[in-house]
C-alpha cells in the first residue's frame, strides 16, 4: 500500500513538472515574430521587457536569434544578450559567451547572422587604460560567437564610437563625436571599398544638426535611415526618432520625425527593421503609471520591477503603419 502511495505521488509530481514546462515552452512562444501590430506594443512583456533596462533589439535574418542589450536600473553595468529559437520554441534569456565583463552594448547582425557587430568599453589593442567605447566584430563558428575583435583604427578612436549599423553593401553607419562634426553628437558614415573602411565622413545637415543625432539604423539598401535626435524644436521630449529617405541623386532627403504616434515625451531610440518579418522596433522609456492602491510592500516590490516602469522596454510596430514616404 506504501508503495502504490509513493508511485502515485512520485506520477502526481512528475506531471505537475511536466505542466511546468508546458508552460515555458507556451510563455517563450508568445515572441511571434511574424504577427505584426498596427500601434507600438510592448515587446516580449516579462520574458524581454521587464522592469530591468532592456534596449538595442536585432533580430538575425533567419528569425531564430534574437539579441538585445540588458542593463541594470541605472546602466551601470551592461550585457548582451540572446534568445535562440529550436523546434518553433524560444530558449530563455541567456549571456552572450563573450559578454559580461565589459560593458558591451547595441547589436547587429551582417553576413547571414554569421557575423555580429557591436560596441563595446573593453581594452582594445591590450590597452587596459583604453576605457572609451569602440565597434568590435564577432564571427560564428559552429554555431557559437568567436572572441571579438575589433575594427581598426580608421574607425576606432580614443573617442567614442557607437551604434554600428551596416547596409548590404557593408557601408558602417555609426555615432560619434568628432571635431569634424557639425553639433554634439553625430552621425558618421564608413564606406567599404574593395573589403577596406574608408575614412568616416559625416552626414550632412539633412541628418546632422548643432544638437544630438544619435543611434542611427540603415537598411539593407541604404535608403532608409532611421535614427534619435535631442535637442530640435519639433521634438517631444526626451529624445525622439526620426528618418529620412535617399532620393534617386543618392542624397539624403531633409529628416522627419517621425510623429507622437512613436515618439513619446520620453527617451525614444535605438531603432531597428526586422526586413524579413517587416517589424519595426524600437526602444523607449516612457512610463505607464499605476496609480491603483498598494496594499503590501510586495505589491510595492512587484509594481516597482514591472516593464514600462520608466527604465528602457523594447516596442514593435508593423513597418507598413508607419507610413513612411519611401
Amino acid at each position: 500500500m506504501r508503495l502504490k502511495y509513493i508511485l502515485l505521488l512520485a506520477l502526481t509530481i512528475s506531471l505537475i513538472c511536466l505542466g511546468c514546462k508546458e508552460v515555458d515552452a507556451i510563455q517563450e512562444t508568445t515572441l511571434n515574430l511574424a504577427e505584426t501590430k498596427n500601434r507600438p506594443t510592448l515587446f516580449g512583456d516579462g520574458i524581454i521587457s521587464t522592469g530591468l533596462y532592456q534596449r538595442d533589439l536585432a533580430v538575425s535574418p533567419d528569425g531564430n536569434q534574437l539579441m538585445y542589450t540588458l542593463g541594470d536600473y541605472k546602466q551601470q553595468r551592461r550585457s548582451l544578450v540572446q534568445l535562440n529559437k529550436v523546434g518553433g520554441v524560444w530558449s530563455k534569456p541567456e549571456l552572450v559567451s563573450f559578454s559580461g565583463v565589459y560593458q558591451d552594448i547595441e547589436p547587429f547582425y551582417t553576413n547571414q547572422g554569421n557575423t555580429l557587430f557591436f560596441a563595446s568599453n573593453r581594452p582594445i589593442n591590450n590597452d587596459n587604460t583604453r576605457k572609451d567605447y569602440n565597434i568590435w566584430y564577432s564571427h560564428k563558428i559552429e554555431g557559437k560567437w568567436g572572441e571579438p575583435k575589433p575594427l581598426n583604427n580608421t574607425i576606432n578612436t580614443t573617442e567614442d564610437e557607437f551604434y554600428p549599423s551596416l547596409s548590404n553593401n557593408g557601408n558602417l553607419y555609426f555615432t560619434a563625436t568628432k571635431p569634424e562634426g557639425i553639433g554634439k553628437e553625430d552621425l558618421f558614415v564608413s564606406k567599404k571599398l574593395n573589403g577596406v573602411y574608408q575614412k568616416p565622413s559625416v552626414l550632412d545637415s539633412t541628418i546632422n544638426t548643432k544638437h544630438y543625432e544619435f543611434n542611427a539604423y540603415v537598411n539593407p539598401e541604404e535608403n532608409l535611415l532611421i535614427f534619435s535626435s535631442y535637442g530640435r524644436a519639433d521634438g517631444f521630449g526626451g529624445g525622439d526618432l526620426y528618418y529620412s529617405v535617399k532620393d534617386k541623386s543618392g542624397r539624403w532627403s531633409p529628416s522627419k520625425n517621425m510623429g507622437k504616434d512613436i515618439n513619446s515625451d520620453k527617451l525614444d531610440f535605438c531603432p531597428f527593421v526586422d526586413v524579413n518579418r517587416n517589424t519595426f522596433y524600437f526602444t523607449s522609456e516612457r512610463v505607464v503609471v499605476d496609480s491603483s492602491k498598494i496594499n503590501s510592500i510586495k505589491e510595492f516590490k512587484v509594481m516597482a520591477n514591472r516593464a514600462q516602469n520608466g527604465t528602457g522596454n523594447i516596442y514593435s510596430i508593423g513597418l507598413d503603419a508607419l507610413h513612411l514616404e519611401l
